[in-house]
């Protein structure tokens, strides 16, 4: 899964091209998601991102035949390109997403049933220091094999996310969030752009559906759901806190 606005540069791994290529573990840039207000997670995910994270859905297209889509999604942010959930530490919160603890790795499809290993060559991770990618031989290394069995694996977990969120919308369960703050100074704050849960409809579900739901476990991510939206006044507090940050770097000196 390449998304643009994490993955610059993303590029096939080439055992030509990238045979000397090593990855140093202990580099960090948060330029690569500071500016990332939200960020997709899996169904298999919501566990964890629910206790840390609002958890929603976005429009996401259609498929092939036409049909409207969505992708769960965890919010880091109150506004578009800032990231509340990280600062100059690093993460703020204990779980972080999937697909960035894998990068600079991604997988692209090139063919129906083929897909290959991408690397982001503007990652600052990556030079002539650290993991190597290939071996001698020019052979993907142990290392890099396995992180193609890790994004293969996520890939299986994204199209069962896909599945129940088109599950989500045959049922009519989703509608538009709209999320509403005071802040300290008396501003306003609107947040809005997701999907949430509409729970009048999801109670007017016969027992026969909550029991299907429950059984192919969208009652579980529907509850996960349910509990992530509490994370909102947590992130408001952090707006207001980078708010009054900012205002005090700009301030003049004394």
């Amino acid at each position: 899964m390449i998304n643009e606005n994490l993955h610059k540069k993303a590029v096939a791994l080439d055992r030509v091209k990238h045979r000397n290529l090593k990855l140093d573990l202990g580099a960090r840039d948060l330029g690569a998601v500071s500016g990332l207000n939200a960020f997709f997670v899996a169904g298999t995910e919501f566990g964890d991102a629910c206790k840390e994270f609002p958890v929603v859905w976005v429009a996401a297209g259609k498929d092939d035949a036409g049909k409207p889509q969505v992708a769960p999604i965890a919010v880091f942010g109150l506004q578009q390109g800032k990231n509340l959930c990280v600062d100059a530490n690093g993460w703020r919160t204990r779980y972080v997403p999937a697909v960035l603890r894998l990068y600079p790795f991604a997988l692209a499809r090139v063919a129906p049933t083929e897909m290959v290993v991408c690397v982001d060559e503007s990652w600052v991770g990556l030079g002539a220091q650290g993991q190597a990618l290939f071996n001698d031989a020019g052979e993907p290394s142990e290392f890099t094999l396995n992180v193609q069995k890790q994004l293969e694996t996520f890939e299986g977990e994204v199209e069962r996310t896909r599945i129940a969120g088109a599950l989500l919308v045959e049922k009519g369960l989703l509608r538009d969030m709209r999320f509403d703050a005071t802040l300290p100074d008396g501003s306003k704050l609107t947040v809005d752009g997701f999907l949430t849960v509409d729970e009048e409809k999801l109670g007017k579900l016969s027992d026969a559906e909550v029991v299907a739901l429950t059984r192919n476990g969208l009652m579980g991510l529907i509850h996960a759901h349910q509990i992530s939206l509490g994370n909102m006044a947590r992130l408001v507090e952090w707006h207001v806190e980078r708010l009054a940050a900012e205002k005090a770097a700009a301030a003049p000196a004394a």
